[in-house]
């Protein structure tokens, strides 16, 4: 018996250990057909993320070669641990904005601080992913609709927007928010170097006609290569064009991070942000490659995945990485079949940081800029605003509240209004469920919503209802008066109403309570109140109070057509005693 449980024991704990490593399921199984898909996927990857990497770091208030060491080291762990075979990892627009407005406050113009808290915040969010994978929580921090995003992520381009606007003109900005940004920008247009606008406007109409012809080749990297050779040639340096600068020559160090135990609260708040924003990108994103190839992603490796991967990041002194939709598009219309593109990504960025650093000293600010907003253009869709709209008021104002937070209290506190947001949509979805009243589709034994089909059969005397939700304690009060005011609304009397749960999967302990306290004011006029097609969670909590007996039963085996055949069975058979 001992050897059959050691057995097991130890087959359960090899099942865990290669769950929690995909690479040892994946890597024995490697075609060697898939080698030069991969090697072309990695290769245009790192072109890619050459110019973004550097974009993203500037953009979070760091020095360009800490974007080229998170892209290293985030994507070369993300390949041992993560689920999905196209999803790229590194630092994103969105997390970039979100720890410049928070950290640079906190820093207190320290970089050494600045620099620190930044790493401490990836850590954080590694902490906080493996104990979510831990916890089996993948499911529960998927709160945040595709709704929520669409306006977010909105507004979070206007926002990143606006902070680059002052490289675009070659002014010195400035302000914490949106709005001070802009009228800083006006304020100070009169002051515009008509030759940095000329670099960011000739760049930007490169990376847009880029985009527009050259769909999935890295035009961000040619871009940059042209502005590096333009900068010396035409010497734009001495007409006041900033460039990035000497970067150094190594790989990432590794250090653990080290910070002020007073910053731990705010640092805290923007990990578990920056989490919510790193998971729900990362996971849109794999699932879409996922479905497009026909394979399963696994949310809660994920979780352990980019758990890793902002470790690593930490340790090279790096800020938050992510699965970002529009990287890992490249990696997958260059042709990736497994994580092995990433690998190879991160060995061609590590050349660039041991041997091509000195070429990108001459790389003008204002086309760095440019690759930023040329990258988050896509973020605002009007069409599926516009979709919206159609579709659903409601969910339209939702995405409206979630972009005009994100515009008027910033980027870390619109992705608080996000989650508020989404759970008050899902709230005031369950407190007002939909009852439809039912009527017979004609010519069967199946029964649905009279309001969308009136030539529904309807029944003398009986009133069919079903509530579409879950019946909660929140909700019993809408439910009853919409009930009642329904009875009241009837053009004869009504004698007998049947409740149909079986879209009903929960009801609580006031739910149970409503349906007794219903039963007793509709007995009191006479009516009778059953209820049919109950689920055995339902019908078990129903019991469990005592009102089977007042609800005549709670039977798996009683069906509306049953129920409607016994009361009108008691009719005729009272008319006939009257008769009598």
């Amino acid at each position: 018996m001992n050897g059959q449980y050691n057995g097991t024991s130890k087959a359960t704990l090899r099942q865990r250990f290669l769950a929690a490593l995909p690479v040892i399921s994946w890597l024995p199984r490697y075609q060697r057909v898939w080698i030069k898909d991969d090697l072309v996927a990695g290769l245009t990857l790192a072109a890619y993320a050459v110019p973004v990497a550097m974009a993203y770091s500037s953009l979070a208030g760091l020095p360009p070669q800490v974007g080229l060491s998170c892209y290293l080291v985030g994507g070369l762990v993300y390949a041992l641990f993560g689920s999905c075979r196209q999803l790229a990892i590194g630092p994103t627009a969105a997390i970039s904005i979100m720890i410049a407005g928070v950290a640079g406050p906190l820093s207190g113009g320290d970089p050494a601080r600045y620099v620190a808290i930044t790493a401490m915040t990836a850590l954080l969010v590694g902490f906080i992913s493996i104990a979510a994978w831990l916890l089996r929580l993948s499911s529960s921090v998927n709160f945040i609709s595709e709704t929520i995003l669409l306006g977010f992520k909105a507004g979070a381009a206007i926002s990143i927007a606006s902070t680059q606007l002052p490289k675009l003109f070659g002014l010195p900005g400035g302000g914490t928010n949106l709005f001070q940004r802009l009228g800083l920008i006006i304020h100070q247009l009169p002051q515009t170097n008509s030759v940095v606008l000329a670099v960011a406007g000739v760049a930007l109409a490169l990376l847009l006609a880029g985009e527009r012809w050259l769909p999935g080749r890295p035009v961000a990297l040619g871009v940059v290569l042209l502005a590096v050779v333009a900068v010396p040639l035409l010497q734009l340096e001495g007409y006041g064009v900033k460039v990035v600068g000497d970067i150094p020559s190594s790989l990432p160090r590794f250090s653990f991070p080290t910070f002020a135990l007073d910053d731990l609260s705010d640092v805290t708040n923007l990990a578990f942000a920056c989490f919510l924003l790193s998971y729900i990108e990362s996971i849109s994103a794999a699932r879409t490659f996922g479905t497009r190839h026909s394979y399963s992603v696994d949310p809660r490796q994920e979780l352990l995945g980019l758990g890793m991967a902002n470790l690593a990041a930490a340790v090279v002194q790096g800020y938050p990485v992510a699965g970002g939709l529009s990287q890992s598009a490249v990696n997958d219309q260059a042709g990736a079949r497994t994580p092995l593109a990433l690998v190879v990504t991160s060995a061609v960025l590590a050349l660039v940081l041991l041997f091509l650093t000195g070429l990108l000293r001459t790389l003008p600010d204002a086309v760095l800029a440019m690759v930023v907003i040329s990258a988050i253009l896509g973020f605002i869709n009007i069409r599926e605003f516009r979709q919206l709209w159609r579709i659903s008021r409601l969910e339209f104002t939702v995405a409206l509240v979630a972009f005009s937070g994100v515009l008027l209290f910033g980027i870390l506190q619109g992705v608080a209004i996000s989650a508020v947001a989404s759970i008050l949509l899902l709230l005031r979805q369950t407190a007002y469920p939909h009852l439809a009243f039912l009527g017979r589709i004609p010519g069967t034994q199946r029964f649905s919503d009279v309001l969308r089909h009136p030539d529904n059969e309807l029944f003398p005397g009986i009133l069919l209802f079903r509530v579409e939700a879950a019946i909660l304690y929140f909700n019993v009060e809408y439910i009853t008066a919409t009930i009642l005011e329904q009875l009241h609304a009837a053009e004869e009397p009504v004698r007998f109403v049947i409740c149909d749960l079986s879209t009903s999967p929960y009801v609580d302990s006031a739910g149970g309570r409503m349906l007794a306290g219903l039963e007793e004011t509709l007995a009191a006029d006479g009516i009778r109140l059953r209820v049919a097609e109950a689920h055995a969670g339902v019908r078990d909590l129903l019991r469990a109070a005592g009102l089977e007996r007042q609800l005549g039963g709670v039977s798996r085996l009683t069906s509306i057509p049953d129920l409607i055949e016994e009361f009108q069975e008691e009719e005729t058979s009272t008319k006939k005693g009257e008769t009598a």
